[in-house]
């Protein structure tokens, strides 16, 4: 006879309203466990989208919490809000009319100039990014260190609902990461050498097969294939 298993359920609120989750569960499951119906504030589900991004209170702790919904467990009495989405302006240029120069970021982000290095937008983080180092490193003008240490963002916008200079961190991180990208960054071989063998014809006819395949025989085919990470 199989044991039946039991399932130990917590105290949660959620927007200020008391429920009894699963223990273990994330608050995205915990939410829709509740009856919540998501549509918004969630969307890969347990990956790293930064659709979810949640705040939060633990009791007998004064501290404000940030985290993504989908990775952040829920505990006893935990306090939760979710904050899907946060205003941020966002500025408009044509990155191939720009030049990776110390003054793009006075031009089209001011704001970061406001930064007192308080260091909230870090504490904030969940990827535990550096999110203040790259702020500074764009106010000095070092765009490839700005786009190193901002290069895992995943664009939750805790950091800007948290900082009291109401700076847009992850917005100005973008423009950095494309200007490396364009400007500075080392080129490889391999992508115009792939580009032109797609545009020969080198691989349609494997195109082919893989969409005539059943999605049963393209799932085994998947999950039996050989990885190799030499792209040269």
């Amino acid at each position: 006879m199989d044991e039946e298993i039991q399932v130990k359920l917590i105290p949660i609120y959620i927007l200020s309203k008391k429920y009894y989750v699963p223990e273990g569960s994330t608050i995205i499951t915990a939410m829709e466990y509740a009856g919540f119906k998501l549509k918004k504030g969630v969307g890969c589900r347990e990956g790293f989208c930064g659709a979810c991004a949640s705040l939060y209170r633990l009791p007998g702790d004064y501290k404000l919490h940030g985290g993504l919904g989908c990775q952040t467990v829920v505990l006893p009495e935990m306090q939760i809000v979710q904050i899907p989405f946060t205003p941020s302006p966002k500025a408009t240029y044509n990155v191939d009319e720009l030049k990776p120069e110390p003054g793009v970021f006075a031009k089209y982000y001011p704001e970061i100039f406001r930064c007192v290095s308080c260091n909230t937008c870090t504490k904030i983080c969940p990827q535990e990014l550096q999110v203040m180092d790259y702020v500074q490193a764009m106010i000095r003008g070092d765009i490839e260190l700005a786009a190193h240490l901002s290069f895992d963002c995943v664009m939750c916008g805790l950091c800007t609902a948290r900082c009291p200079a109401e700076i847009t961190q992850f917005n100005a991180a973008i423009l950095a990461r494309r200007l490396y990208g364009k400007y500075m960054s080392p080129r490889g071989d391999f992508l115009p050498k792939r580009i032109k063998e797609i545009e020969e014809g080198k691989f349609e006819q494997e195109f082919k097969e893989i969409i005539a395949l059943s999605r049963e025989a393209l799932q085994k085919r998947y999950y039996e294939r050989e990885i190799n990470f030499d792209i040269t």
